[in-house]
């Protein structure tokens, strides 16, 4: 292991052995403080550089550019982490390197981001670079639970009328074959995300004895709703032209016929619309509104039929489709069983950005510059991030952190064994150090 690869992978192990979990509806700020401390030690030049602000937890602070009258640029990501539960191969809050790769939560979701970033700064303040515009960065301590501290620091800076030319949040990163068949390395930018929404079915009777139950309990109902909303079709596909053009992109990179049919993925949207659904669930997310069934509740007793039973559902709509629609069509269908739904959370619905500016062109060319032969594409994320409510502060919110992980690793975000590439620290460092310094 090189010496900046090895400082590195200390610094960012040194992040990783503090316990960041966050709690839903406890924002528990001073649980914070020992990550704060390790940052403000591994980043001195950053912090005494910046001007520094704090919102129960999460930070904001401001790099001041050469020209202050310049539109600012925004780079984000995260310091909380989900919980560590079941059995792991390394300790989830070890830090340990382990046959080249560092071991433990945050590692890629989002303390990983969070460091290369910082670090990038901490090292051009060292080398007296002074940015062309100001350069802010946010740091939320409730990503991981309601998103609660970046909703506010948006709000506060819609209050103060700022506006930034880009923001930058955690998302994609660079995956080999992205998509079936799509042979090559692919820096994947979300332009968006798709709106997240929580939503509660209830089915009533008159209860009874399980001895002689009627047609159509309350269960019963909840399985046919069920299984007939699983068939998604009332979400309807459709090709966006962000989508489009993430197909046109990975192209090259397919051989066959299907490679044919990328290239012209305009020509073909209505064909792609029919036949990606089939391919895997996550083409299928990609091109409508899903539906993901995560919680129930019948009655209390083996033998007791239920007054009420419930199922919560996990609901992230498309653009397309949009918020309300999305609620409309899946409420027609819960009246269908006599089924009452209430939205518990009904989320932020955010815009997609667009991958014609200057903005998108500064990640593309960082791209370029420290990764040859990597091509970026744009696409839009299935999961959450809050980089949605700085849609309140700028038109072009992109996401992406400049490592390059594999398909095994990708499942282990949020599950067991999240690990990192050491490989990836110094490259990752360096995108985010060619960035910083091309800003205008």
């Amino acid at each position: 292991m090189d010496t900046r690869t090895q400082k590195y992978a200390e610094g960012l192990g040194a992040m990783i052995k503090v316990n960041t979990v966050s709690v839903k509806g406890d924002i528990n700020a001073p649980k914070f403080e020992p990550l704060k401390e390790v940052m403000r030690g591994l980043f001195p030049h950053l912090f005494a550089t910046v001007e520094y602000e704090e919102f129960e937890g999460s930070i904001l602070m401001r790099w001041p550019g050469k020209n202050p009258d310049a539109m600012p640029v925004l780079f984000m990501n995260h310091q909380d982490v989900v919980e560590a539960t079941g059995e792991w191969t390394h300790p989830p809050f070890s830090g340990e390197v382990f046959d080249g790769k560092l071991w433990g939560r945050g590692t890629l979701d989002d303390k990983g981001g969070l460091y290369s970033m910082l670090q990038a700064a901490e090292e051009l303040i060292e080398e007296g670079f002074v940015p062309a515009c100001d350069i802010w960065f946010e740091s939320s301590v409730t990503e991981e639970t309601n998103g609660v501290g970046c909703d506010t620091i948006s709000q506060e800076l819609e209050r103060r009328g700022m506006r930034f030319s880009m923001v930058l949040d955690e998302g994609g990163m660079m995956l080999d074959e992205p998509i079936a068949g799509a042979k090559g390395t692919f820096a994947m930018i979300g332009v968006g995300e798709k709106g997240y929404c929580d939503i509660k079915f209830t089915a009533r009777s008159k209860g009874g004895h399980a001895s002689t139950p009627p047609k159509d309990t309350p269960l019963v109902r909840l399985g046919k709703f069920m299984a007939e909303a699983d068939k998604a079709t009332i979400f309807p596909c459709k090709m966006t032209p962000a989508i489009q053009e993430m197909f046109e992109r990975l192209a090259p990179a397919v051989d066959g016929p299907l490679g044919k049919v990328f290239a012209n993925a305009g020509k073909f949207s209505k064909l792609l619309e029919k036949v990606m659904p089939t391919v895997s669930t996550d083409a299928c997310a990609l091109l409508r509104t899903t539906l993901a069934f995560t919680m129930a509740q019948g009655s209390q007793g083996y033998n007791v039929l239920p007054q009420e039973a419930w199922v919560i559902a996990n609901m992230r709509y498309s653009h397309h489709q949009g918020r309300q629609a999305s609620l409309d069509a899946v409420e027609k269908l819960a009246k269908k069983y006599d089924i009452e739904m209430e939205v518990l959370d009904p989320g932020f619905e955010s815009k997609l950005s667009p991958y014609d500016t200057d903005g998108f062109h500064l990640l593309e060319d960082a791209v370029a510059a420290v990764f040859p032969g990597v091509t970026a594409t744009p696409y839009v994320m299935n999961g959450a991030s809050d980089c949605r409510f700085m849609s309140r502060v700028s038109d072009n919110c992109y996401r992406f952190v400049p490592h390059k992980i594999s398909q095994s690793q990708l499942k282990t975000i949020h599950g067991i064994d999240e690990n990192l590439d050491v490989s990836c620290l110094v490259p990752g460092i360096d995108w985010y150090k060619h960035l910083m310094s091309h800003v205008k």
